[in-house]
């Protein structure tokens, strides 16, 4: 099959890759021309372990490709992906679909045979019936279907999750569309990876769902982990306790300074607004991000009680950046509240992260000072940890995940 995938952010990149490693062909759209001449000379513009040399086998098996010419990629295109960005839009936290709804009006307008047009991008529900409408005004003579297509990838494991999913969820309304994502995702349930088919309305909501459930788990332990701290109980045994039944299961429920990424905090406050406009409140969702909000700023308020509130002239040392281990993605990072709030308060911050300091300099330039490499104590002996090394974040991480089990 041909397969455009309109966008190479996180989602559409990872996708694109992956979907051409199964043997499919893919062409990869973008109109951001220095991206585009990063990617094809094999070059990842994010950091996902083992993005890079998946995308450069397939490139040279000539399975994958990236064009900023639309109508070369939608030329004989049996299915078309759109996976651009929907981030939230200021001040009332609904999600901003304009990338989506420019990219549907241009595909139709370069679209000259059936196809069906995917929305792998995280929408609001009933934005694929505007979809329809937007195509049809574009292109009256098109013949097409739509899809829902979302993603449930983990930054830092995106591979995996895309290559073994749990699930695979697409929403149709068509049945040329429901065969069509079934040869698209043939390989996948060859080898035993379900996928679930549901109207289109319902797998929209699916992901922010979803998304949402993940969030309030983390919301939910850091509320306990203040409670515990405040009565003397152990949270990690806490944690152990109720991780055991299978009910509630062990994930998403380590206590920290609060979650961040490109999702969760978008999604969360992109579903609260929807239940708003509907005139219902999702007043566990209202709680869960204002208890994120309140987590992000716990830490200041221990240092600060530490140091008596004479913060000022200090030196604080970061050891991680991004808002999670494996991915140099800083969207919505705690650690850039936490930084913001110690330089307002006269510290001086020297940071270091594996992969994620390229990234932190261009948001705080030099607010900040960056080390060259971590002194740290492991199992006794004294170590350093230099710039790109993963070395010992991979063993102290593995370390974590034997606890954890």
């Amino acid at each position: 099959m041909k397969i455009a995938m309109i966008g190479t952010g996180y989602v559409g990149l990872v996708s694109g890759v992956c979907l051409s490693d199964f043997g499919h062909e893919v062409v990869c759209v973008d109109k951001n021309q220095n991206k585009l001449a990063l990617l094809r000379a094999g070059k990842t513009p994010i950091f996902e372990p083992g993005l890079d040399s998946l995308m450069a086998r397939n490139m040279a098996a000539n399975r994958l490709s990236f064009t900023d010419n639309l109508k070369e990629a939608t030329d004989g295109a049996d299915a078309v992906f759109i996976a651009v960005g929907t981030p939230s839009r200021r001040g009332d936290g609904h999600a901003d679909l304009s990338y989506v709804f420019g990219a549907v009006k241009e595909v139709a307008e370069a679209l000259t045979k059936p196809a069906v047009i995917v929305t792998k991008s995280t929408v609001p529900v009933g934005t694929n019936r505007q979809v329809k409408q937007t195509i049809k005004k574009a292109n009256p003579k098109l013949d097409f279907d739509v899809a829902s297509n979302p993603e449930f990838l983990k930054e830092g494991a995106a591979i995996e999750d895309f290559m073994k999913p749990d699930r695979i969820v697409v929403g149709i309304d068509s049945d040329r569309a429901r065969e069509m994502m079934t040869r698209v995702y043939r390989p996948f349930t060859l080898n035993g990876h379900p996928v679930i088919f549901m109207d289109i309305p319902s797998a929209e909501m699916t992901k922010y769902a979803a998304n949402a459930m993940l969030a309030t788990k983390i919301s939910f332990m850091n509320d306990i982990a203040n409670l515990c701290e405040r009565m003397g109980a152990d949270v990690n045994q806490v944690r152990k306790g109720i991780g055991s039944d299978p009910r509630i299961g062990n994930k998403f429920i380590y206590p920290g300074i609060g979650y961040g990424g490109s999702c969760f905090p978008k999604d969360v406050k992109a579903l609260a607004r929807t239940g708003r406009e509907n005139g219902h409140t999702m007043r566990i969702l209202e709680a869960v991000e204002a208890v994120n909000d309140a987590q992000k700023s716990v830490l200041f308020n221990k240092i600060n009680a530490y140091f008596g509130g004479e913060l000022h002239g200090k030196t604080i040392a970061f050891w991680g950046l991004s808002f999670k281990p494996q991915t140099d993605d800083m969207r919505e990072a705690p650690a850039l509240v936490l930084i913001e709030k110690l330089i307002a308060a006269g510290v001086k911050v020297k940071a270091y992260d594996p992969v994620a300091m390229e990234e932190t300099k261009r948001i705080l330039g030099d607010k900040i000072s960056f080390a060259k490499y971590v002194r740290y104590e492991f199992d006794g002996r004294y170590n350093k940890e230099y710039n790109k090394s993963t070395s010992f974040a991979a063993r102290v991480n593995a370390q974590i995940q034997h606890e954890q089990i």
